[in-house]
């Protein structure tokens, strides 16, 4: 059982923002103002697990750290290494419940994808997280303390550090709302992890309510999960997200306040036979020509076959895919075909369902709560 659970009185540090960690430190401990600064220095660039290990802090305030308060992190139950060295990290609780992150080999460093809920309530049609339900969200601890089992388990291996952060693993983002944004904040803190608003992409289906609070806390860009050109189409693939009407979505994205080089960003998952042909290419250069954004185009990654063997989609031809960005980039619409990493571990886009059972390149009980 991890600290947490045994622990639940103590103060979790890593579920406090800046101003949080402030109050605990000046009222509750009865400290001076710059130990807050030293403990979210220790908490968060250098990501210590004990509190023996701060160095700058008295003896007398360590133990009196220890009593009251922990460093909750993650539990890495296994670890599955790609082909491609994309790496999945299936992380339990202090609960017990389990997500899954992924850390995704860009060149000189890597790109984590994060999950922001435990399972998801949109269903999408094409994804596996669906499937699973929401059970329920997660707290700005749990979701910032992937970055720092992650951070962990790519030192130990020696592998470059992440730079830029995806909010698009478990869940819908925007349904955790203010965890989302108590992460946020927590992540441009230059004393801390220190990853600019510029470097984190937060995925959703659209939420309107929700992208104007986002918007303005200038926090984050959006990257929304269309995949269809049409509303008719949206409620077939996506019925939960397509009660939001295209038009009333599309409007809440105009008014998104981006600064000089900034664009909304629209996911495509292409589903062989389903939307990819050049008259969807078409329908989707109508709705989105006049609009200050890029596409990224997915192609589908079916579950594995001990998931589903018969999978309700399938992936477009290479070449639907090409003709697709090219009529696409011919209309001007800058467009990318985003490579899917990771597929045979099941941890490409759609692909995330708590995948536990054996693998080549598994590690087991890698790490632990502090």
């Amino acid at each position: 059982m991890s600290d947490a659970a045994q622990n639940p009185s103590k103060v979790d540090l890593l579920n406090l923002t800046r101003s949080e960690l402030e109050a605990f430190v000046v009222e509750d401990m009865r400290q001076p103002r710059f130990r807050a600064d030293q403990l979210w220095h220790w908490l968060w660039q250098r990501g210590v697990r004990d509190f023996a290990a701060m160095t700058n802090l008295s003896k007398d305030l360590k133990a009196k750290l220890a009593e009251r308060a922990h460093m909750p992190r993650p539990v890495v139950e296994v670890a599955r290494t790609s082909r491609d060295g994309t790496i999945k990290l299936l992380l339990s609780l202090a609960d017990g419940e389990k997500i899954e992150t992924v850390l995704i080999p860009m060149g000189q460093h890597y790109t984590q994808c994060l999950s922001t809920q435990v399972g998801c309530a949109m269903a999408c049609s094409f994804c596996s997280t669906g499937e699973l339900g929401l059970t329920r969200n997660m707290s700005m601890s749990e979701i910032l303390g992937q970055i720092l089992v992650g951070r962990e388990h790519l030192a130990r291996a020696g592998l470059p550090l992440v730079r830029n952060l995806v909010f698009m693993g478990m869940g819908e983002p925007l349904m955790n709302l203010t965890e989302l944004l108590r992460s946020l904040e927590t992540l441009g803190s230059a004393e801390g992890i220190s990853i600019a608003s510029r470097r984190a992409t937060v995925s959703s289906v659209g939420i309107p309510s929700a992208l104007k609070i986002l918007g303005d806390s200038g926090l984050a860009v959006p990257a929304i999960s269309l995949h269809a050109p049409t509303q008719e189409l949206r409620e077939k693939l996506m019925p939960k997200a397509a009660r939001v009407p295209l038009d009333e979505l599309l409007g809440a994205l105009d008014r998104y306040p981006l600064k000089s080089r900034e664009r909304v960003t629209y996911e495509y998952i292409m589903l062989g036979g389903v939307n990819d042909s050049l008259a969807h290419a078409k329908q989707l250069v109508k709705l989105l020509g006049q609009r200050r954004c890029k596409v990224n185009l997915i192609g589908y990654n079916p579950p594995p076959p001990e998931v589903s063997p018969n999978p309700p989609y399938r992936a477009p031809e290479p070449g639907v895919v090409l003709a697709f960005e090219e009529y696409l980039r011919s209309k001007r619409i800058t467009t990318f075909i985003r490579r899917s990493m990771g597929q045979d571990i099941a941890a490409a886009c759609g692909q995330l369902k708590l995948l536990a059972g054996p693998a080549e390149g598994v590690e087991q009980g890698d790490g632990g709560a502090a």
